[in-house]
C-alpha cells in the first residue's frame, strides 16, 4: 500500500509540475502577446505623431523642427518607438541614425533617365535598361533592355509591366535584379553595418567583412518624390520657364523687392520679345496682359543665375517659382538633403562635383533654397543641374520601430506621408518585421540597463 501511495503522490505531483509549467508559458506568451500589441499601438500613435507634426510644418516643404519632433525612445504608455533614419555622411555607419527620411533626397524610378540609373552603385547598362523597359508604355525593347520575349521565358512566366513602378520593391521583378543588388550588405535597411552584415559568410548577409557597409540600390530609390506646384494661396506658381513677366513683376513687389530692381530683373526678356512694365521697351499699358518672351529658362536655379537677385532677395519668391505647368513636379531631388551617392547620379555631376556639393552645404542651417548651388559648382554644370533639383521635400518615410514593456514585442512598420495636397496623407504602409532587429547594439545595452534596474 505504501508503494501504491508513492506512485500515486509521484504522479499527481509530475501532473502538477507539468501543468504549472504549462501555465507559466502560457503566462509568458500571453505576455508577450500583450507587449507586441503594445508595440503595434505604439506604431499607430508614432504615424498619428508623424502626420499632424508635418501637417504643422512653419514652412511648406519642409520637415518638422528638429529641436521639438521627437524620434528616439518616445513613451507611449508602456511601450516606446523609435524613427530609423539614415546619416547624411555615408561612411557613418556604425550607430544608427533616428528621424524622417526624405524621399526628396533620392532618385525616383519612374523619372530619372537611363545615364542617372547607370550610375548608381552595383548597377549594369542591362539592368538600368531593364528598369526603363519595365516603366515605359511600348513593349519595344531598348539597348540592353528586356520586354515580354525575355520575361516569357522565365519560370514561371510573366508580362513587362510597361507602366510606372507603384513602390521600389517592385524591382524584385525586373529582369536581371537579385536580392544581392537590391540590399547588398544592408539586409535590414538601418543604414547600420550590423554583426551578421560583417561576419562574411558565417550568417547572412554575405559580406566582404572589410568593416565598411555597402548598400543596394533600394536605399537610393523612391517612387514618391514630387512637389506641389501651387503656392500656399492655392494659385499655381509663377513660371519662369518661359517667363511669365507679369506674375513675376507682381510677385517681387508684394515680397518687397523694390521696382528697379524688378525692372532690371526683366529687362533681359524684356528685350527678347516679352513685355516689361508699362512704360518699358515691349510694355502694356494699364494692365494689358503682356506677350510672353522669347527667352526662357530651363530651371528656377538659371533664373536666378541669370537674375541677379541676391540670395536673400532669391529666398524671398523662391518657393513660388517653377518652369512647368504641371500641378505637380515629380522626381526632382533636393540637393539640401540628398546623398554624395544621389548626387553623383545627376546630370553635371561626377563623384569630385557632389563632394564638392556635400562639402559646401555643410556650413549651411535648415536650408530650403537652392541658391547656394550658384557658387559651388560652375556656369556649365549649374545649367545641366537646375532642372533635376529643388530645395524643399513634400514627402517623407517615417521607419518605425516600437517594443513594447519590458523590451519585448518588436515591430517595425514603414509609412510613406506626403503633404503636397495639404495635411500629411499616408500613401503606403510597409510591415518590415520580416528583416529583423533594426535598432543596432545600442538600443540592446538600453533596454538591458532599464531591465537590470527594475
Amino acid at each position: 500500500m505504501l508503494i501504491i501511495v508513492l506512485w500515486v503522490a509521484f504522479g499527481l505531483v509530475s501532473l502538477a509540475i507539468y501543468f504549472a509549467n504549462s501555465s507559466s508559458l502560457e503566462l509568458r506568451a500571453a505576455d508577450n502577446r500583450v507587449a507586441a500589441l503594445e508595440a503595434e499601438q505604439a506604431i499607430a500613435g508614432a504615424a498619428r505623431y508623424v502626420s499632424n507634426a508635418l501637417a504643422n510644418v512653419t514652412e511648406p516643404g519642409t520637415p518638422p523642427d528638429p529641436a521639438l519632433f521627437k524620434t528616439e525612445a518616445v513613451l507611449v504608455g508602456s511601450a516606446r518607438f523609435w524613427l530609423i533614419g539614415q546619416p547624411l555622411d555615408e561612411e557613418d555607419d556604425l550607430q544608427v541614425t533616428f528621424g524622417l527620411l526624405d524621399e526628396g533626397a533620392k532618385l525616383n524610378l519612374n523619372t530619372a533617365t537611363l545615364a542617372m540609373l547607370n550610375k548608381l552603385p552595383r548597377m549594369t547598362d542591362a539592368l538600368a535598361a531593364a528598369i526603363v523597359d519595365w516603366r515605359d508604355a511600348d513593349s519595344d525593347p531598348s539597348e540592353n533592355g528586356a520586354e515580354d520575349e525575355i520575361y516569357g521565358r522565365l519560370n514561371p512566366a510573366y508580362r513587362c509591366k510597361n507602366a510606372p513602378f507603384e513602390s521600389i520593391e517592385e524591382l524584385r521583378m525586373v529582369y536581371g535584379f537579385t536580392q544581392d543588388i537590391l540590399y547588398d550588405e544592408d539586409a535590414n535597411l538601418n543604414a547600420v553595418l550590423d554583426n551578421n552584415e560583417n561576419d562574411e559568410d558565417a550568417t547572412s548577409p554575405n559580406d566582404n567583412h572589410d568593416g565598411v557597409l555597402n548598400r543596394g540600390v533600394l536605399a537610393y530609390l523612391t517612387v514618391h518624390s514630387k512637389i506641389s506646384n501651387l503656392r500656399t494661396n492655392g494659385e499655381p506658381k509663377v513660371n519662369v520657364g518661359t517667363v511669365d513677366q507679369n506674375g513675376l513683376r507682381t510677385l517681387m513687389t508684394d515680397a518687397g523687392i523694390s521696382s528697379e530692381k524688378a525692372n532690371q530683373v526683366l529687362a533681359p526678356y524684356a528685350s527678347g520679345g516679352g513685355g516689361g512694365g508699362p512704360g518699358e521697351p515691349g510694355g502694356g499699358q494699364g494692365g494689358q496682359p503682356q506677350p510672353q518672351t522669347t527667352v526662357t529658362n530651363n530651371s528656377v536655379l538659371q533664373f536666378y543665375i541669370r537674375s541677379g537677385l541676391s540670395a536673400e532677395e532669391f529666398a524671398l519668391i523662391e518657393s513660388d517659382l517653377t518652369v512647368s505647368t504641371n500641378s505637380v513636379v515629380e522626381g526632382l531631388v533636393n540637393v539640401n538633403a540628398a546623398s554624395a551617392t544621389v548626387l553623383t547620379c545627376l546630370p553635371g555631376l561626377d563623384a569630385e562635383k557632389a563632394d564638392a556639393l556635400i562639402a559646401a552645404r555643410a556650413g549651411l542651417t535648415a536650408q530650403t533654397s537652392i541658391a547656394w548651388v550658384k557658387d559651388a559648382v560652375d556656369q556649365a554644370t549649374a545649367d545641366q543641374l537646375g532642372p533635376y533639383i529643388t530645395g524643399r521635400s513634400y514627402v517623407f518615410s517615417a521607419d518605425i520601430a516600437a517594443l513594447g514593456h519590458h523590451g519585448r514585442g518588436y515591430s517595425r512598420v514603414r509609412f510613406i506621408f506626403d503633404t503636397t495636397e495639404g495635411g500629411a496623407k499616408i500613401r503606403q504602409r510597409q510591415d518590415l518585421t520580416h528583416l529583423g532587429w533594426a535598432l543596432g547594439l545600442s538600443v540592446r545595452q538600453q533596454i538591458a540597463e532599464l531591465q537590470s534596474q527594475r
